[in-house]
């Protein structure tokens, strides 16, 4: 079983060696996108236990920023994402500080998260200098790769997946270091965990930055990728659910569950799309109502009832 994650890379690296449809190419690479902005919030929501409903936040900050600064100013995105990432820490300490320092839990702490999101989302809209609701166009240069640019998908397929492959092994040893167990203790008990010694504000804290600047990097590539972005890509709910559903699907606050979210809801999407071609949006409804039962009958995700089944038998 230890060898099985290398064999799965070894497997992702040559699919595009092997495999000449651009389709099947574009759909792997917004499965590992997908998992990778899942991961980013499996490290807040499901490590730490604070379940946020507005990560598109944190996204959107990611995308605006490596685009605007592209379009007004030249910079490459090779070097916007990681300042769209750096800005978006900074809003998740200050998000996290009004949250945390005032004891949001729970619901309370998902509301002030959409909060949030949507007055970005709002400011977007309604500023010209950022594109308002037409949002940012990317203008293309054809194949620059200095300019995160390319003729080909299969780049980009590979740069998401080394982005994942980087993103699951951080949060592998996140897992199991010093504050991977403090945020583990503080998911299950707060009030214990304090008692124990640990600082909860602190770890939420630390674990928000993580979250946002890992989302952010995601968003920054979202944006690259599509060549475009808008408010409501960005900031809007929309967005907030597609991030934390992979997780929650697959098994949140474990390595493996934002991946296997991803290509479940990814193989879902597509299959229901594909099963009822003639009737326009029955896919979607298709899709919510197996993504219900998914909610109701595995609480613990997909993770959760494979373990549950090891140790049955």
């Amino acid at each position: 079983m230890r060898r099985l994650p290398l064999l799965l890379l070894a497997a992702a690296l040559v699919i595009p060696l092997l495999v000449r449809s651009e389709y099947l190419i574009g759909t792997l690479t917004l499965i590992y996108f997908f998992a990778f902005v899942g991961q980013g919030w499996n490290i807040l929501g499901g490590y730490a236990g604070q379940f946020s409903f507005g990560h598109a936040l944190f996204f959107g900050i990611g995308a605006y920023t490596s685009s605007l600064l592209f379009v007004k100013a030249g910079l490459t995105p090779w070097v916007g994402m990681w300042c769209g990432a750096a800005l978006a820490v900074l809003v998740g300490l200050v998000t996290g500080h009004l949250s945390f320092r005032f004891g949001l839990r729970g619901a309370y702490f998902a509301l002030i998260m959409l909060a949030f999101a949507e007055i970005f989302r709002v400011a977007a809209t309604n500023l010209d200098w950022v594109g308002g609701s037409f949002g940012i166009l990317v203008p293309l240069r054809g194949h620059a790769p200095a300019l995160f640019q390319f003729g080909d998908k299969r780049y980009f397929y590979y740069i998401i997946l080394v982005m994942l492959v980087a993103a699951c092994y951080g949060v592998r040893r996140l897992e199991n270091s010093k504050l991977g167990y403090q945020m583990a203790a503080i998911r299950e008990n707060e009030s214990a965990a304090e008692g124990l010694g640990v600082n909860a504000y602190q770890v939420k804290l630390t674990a928000m930055a993580l979250s946002a600047g890992l989302t952010a990097l995601g968003g920054s590539f979202y944006a690259q990728y599509f060549s475009y972005v808008d408010p409501a890509i960005g900031f809007g709910p929309a967005n907030s659910i597609e991030i934390l559903l992979r997780p929650i699907i697959g098994g949140a606050g474990t390595v493996w569950g934002p991946l296997l979210g991803s290509f479940l809801l990814g193989g879902l999407g597509e299959g229901t799309r594909g099963l009822v071609k003639s009737y326009a949006g029955v896919h979607l409804m298709i899709y919510g109502v197996i993504l219900m039962g998914a909610v109701v009958f595995l609480p613990h995700g997909v993770m959760g009832w494979l373990r549950q089944r090891g140790r049955r038998g």
